[in-house]
């Protein structure tokens, strides 16, 4: 008939399902092998107490079948201790420690420290000495180096939550879950002053 009006179809749009989730904790003190990503040495006095340096994850860190820090993670190390090498065979030596990860924007905090000596030159020093005399004093020892690919074991502080879907498959990677906020504290009510 002229002047019907037409059929309309209503689309069926199907409801998108979210997948359910669950929780992997990693827990405190983890170990986390790492090394520098420079060569980090106490020769030619280039480097001092506080400088910092860049590190990275060597391997995955795995809970549960779940690599919650992957293989390659970058982070931030600083020298604490450093003293050169010097005369009559001393040798160099330095100590650093690790300080966090950057897991997605968020630092992780790290804890450990290592300590790399120099090999000392004590033996030619005593060998020169007995030959020369005063002259042994211009035999020194070996700096202190830390090269990209030897293994530092650091530690995280903290318990980590990640989170996965509840049906996926093992050897998947987590997403850091975000940092719980601290509800607010409501400010006691004052009770009614009583008529006396």
């Amino acid at each position: 008939m002229p002047g019907a009006p037409a059929a309309v179809t209503a689309a069926v749009v199907p409801a998108v399902v979210e997948p359910a989730l669950q929780t992997l904790v990693l827990p405190p003190n983890t170990e986390v092998v790492v090394t520098s990503n420079e060569t980090i040495t106490t020769k030619g006095k280039l480097i001092k107490q506080g400088s910092k340096f860049k590190l990275a994850t060597m391997f995955d860190v795995m809970q549960d079948g779940v690599v919650v820090i992957p293989k390659g993670t970058v982070g931030e190390g600083t020298v604490t201790y450093i003293t050169n090498k010097g005369a009559f065979g001393k040798s160099g030596k330095m100590e650093v420690s690790f300080d966090w990860l950057d897991m997605g924007g968020r630092r992780i905090p790290l804890t450990g420290t290592f300590r790399q000596e120099g090999e000392g030159n004590t033996g030619a020093t005593v060998a020169t000495a007995v030959a020369v005399g005063v002259f042994s004093a211009f035999v020194t020892g070996r700096s202190a180096t830390i090269v990209n690919g030897q293994q530092l074991r650091a530690h995280t502080v903290e318990p980590l939550s990640f989170t996965i879907p509840a049906n996926a498959p093992r050897q998947m990677t987590g997403t850091l879950a975000p940092t719980p906020q601290a509800a607010p504290v409501a400010a006691p009510v004052a009770a009614p002053a009583s008529a006396s």
